[in-house]
């Protein structure tokens, strides 16, 4: 499936913006968001074929976000990137919500 509709959900307004602009130059159709409760709102109105996940966002963070996406019947198709300066190992576990995750 191509990717045509993309979802940033970040809570810095120079990264959405980034990204959007980044994007956008690249022929995707983008909408951003700032908060989980948004990004939320937004999954279930437009149906992104791809969202890219900050970690660190005010309320609920990315890796809860991530996982309420996932285990969504109607959501969990959508592929999501996580976006974020955090290296740990338990970081990409959280992230891929399994015992194993790869760099």
């Amino acid at each position: 499936m191509p990717i045509k509709k993309v979802l940033v959900v970040d809570d810095s307004p120079t990264e959405r913006y980034f990204l959007t602009e980044l994007l956008t130059k690249n022929g995707f159709h983008v909408s951003a968001a700032e908060n989980a409760e948004d990004a939320l709102e937004k999954v279930k109105a437009t149906a992104p074929d791809l969202i890219l996940m900050d970690v660190v966002l005010p309320g609920q963070n990315g890796f809860q976000l991530t996982r309420q996406i996932s285990r969504d019947p109607a959501t969990q198709h959508i592929p999501i990137i996580m976006c974020t300066s955090k290296n740990q190992q338990t970081d990409r576990i959280w992230a891929c919500g399994r015992a194993r995750a790869t760099t």
